[in-house]
């Protein structure tokens, strides 16, 4: 992976990190609640999850990668098409009075780790969401075990830095996340990227 891959992987990572999902509203109501702080172990969990999943994708799309050309090809659209169809999806939600958090007991470190982890292991989608950026940073034919830790690295100062960058604003900005104008300009920044990478992929020869 050259530099201007890596620095754009960590970016698509942080966007990734930042869009909203399950993962996303655990830690909005965890920070409206309880602040940033508490959620640390929450957000590591769930990026520890998410990091074995790109270990899944990587170790299996360089097998098909390498024996079987036709297969990653199918593959690659799939993704592409899994991509713009999270887009659209993310176009089309609808926004209603905005978000209501809940109460949130406090938990233990631990317990927040698990808690995250299972939020983001329980969503197999994660996986497919690798399997369609992964080609477009990497040459999966050669992939190395360097290649895999560093993507291993990125994703996880993106993700816990993108995590963390919710968390923040949510415990020092409750209105904003309560305003449906601003969750309908979220949901659309993230679906028109969404639908951008997935044409880029299925372009990408």
């Amino acid at each position: 992976m050259t530099f201007e891959s890596a620095l754009t992987f960590f970016v698509a990572i942080f966007i990734f990190a930042i869009t909203p999902g399950p993962g996303i509203f655990a830690l909005l109501a965890r920070a409206l609640v309880s602040g940033a702080r508490d959620c640390i172990a929450l957000a590591l969990g769930m990026t520890i999850s998410d990091i074995l999943y790109l270990i899944f994708a990587c170790l299996g799309l360089a097998a098909i990668a390498k024996n079987w050309g036709e297969v990653f090809t199918v593959i690659r659209f799939a993704g592409a098409a899994y991509l713009i169809y999270l887009g659209v999806t993310m176009w089309r939600t609808p926004v209603g009075d905005g978000f209501t958090p809940q109460v949130v007991k406090r938990m233990s470190p631990a317990a927040s780790f698990l808690q995250g982890f299972l939020i983001s292991a329980s969503n197999p989608k994660v996986i497919l969401f690798y399997i369609a950026f992964l080609p477009t940073f990497m040459d999966l034919t050669v992939l190395s075990v360097q290649d895999i830790a560093l993507a291993a690295v990125l994703t996880l100062a993106a993700l816990m830095l993108g995590l963390m960058l919710v968390a923040g604003m949510a415990s020092r900005a409750r209105r904003y996340f309560r305003s449906p104008a601003a969750m309908r300009g979220l949901n659309r920044s993230a679906g028109s990227i969404m639908v951008g990478a997935g044409a880029f992929l299925a372009a990408k020869s």
